[in-house]
């Protein structure tokens, strides 16, 4: 079940059971490194609040490990499980919780003007290799820790402000990468598998970056 339709489906199961009422939560939609998001906070007790919701996002963008360069597209899709703590009563917040983390990157290997990749020191034309695609996943369920402004409950009625900085972690990466259409002799399409292997450990280790993924956030709440 995607992370927006499971929102959806809690949101209204709340409301439904009578857990809160139209006139105690807020919704905030927000926009950030997590991708569009719509969240829905409701109130547990004095000072602490709890907060649901979905995030979502495709965009395109290029980089290198040491040998290849590629084509990556980054989809975002997290669901969030979040309790809010105002230590003060001012809108600063520490925020904890579980993201449901379906973030994934597929990516394509980029060759050289010359039309040739270098794999594990070896140079392969494309005519030989073919295309070369990659995957990159990480933990579905990750741990979230972060500070932010604004408390979506705290006016009576209407608009408010909202900010987040965090970090997601989303643990070591899980990459792949394979190629298709390679029309050399078998033992150079034998040999491009086992560099391919190679090549699949630098991209392990260059999507380990986002080990820790920073989550800044800016929205607009509204209590009903």
């Amino acid at each position: 079940m995607k992370p927006a339709l499971v929102a959806a489906s809690l949101i209204a199961v709340l409301l439904a059971s009578g857990t809160c009422s139209a006139a105690n939560l807020a919704l905030t939609a927000d926009l950030g490194t997590t991708g569009v998001g719509l969240h829905m906070s409701l109130p547990l007790q004095q000072s602490l609040n709890a907060r649901v919701g979905f995030n979502t996002l495709n965009y395109s963008f290029s980089s290198s490990t040491n040998s290849v360069n590629y084509d990556y597209k980054l989809k975002l899709n997290t669901f969030d499980a979040l309790v809010d703590y105002f230590p003060g009563d001012s809108g600063f917040r520490l925020t904890g919780g579980l993201t449901y983390n379906n973030n994934k990157i597929t990516a394509i290997g980029k060759p050289s003007a010359s039309g040739t990749f270098v794999l594990n020191g070896k140079t392969y034309s494309t005519t030989d290799a073919g295309q070369i695609d990659g995957k990159i996943g990480f933990r579905k369920i990750a741990p979230y820790l972060g500070i932010g402004w604004g408390n979506a409950l705290q006016k009576e009625t209407g608009w408010g402000f909202s900010a987040d900085a965090g970090v997601l972690y989303q643990g070591s990466a899980s990459t792949s990468l394979t190629n298709s259409g390679c029309t050399a002799p078998s033992t150079t399409c034998n040999q491009l598998n086992s560099d391919l292997d190679a090549e699949n450990g630098r991209l392990r280790d260059k999507a380990n970056d986002l080990r820790l993924y920073p989550v800044l956030r800016v929205g607009a709440s509204y209590r009903f």
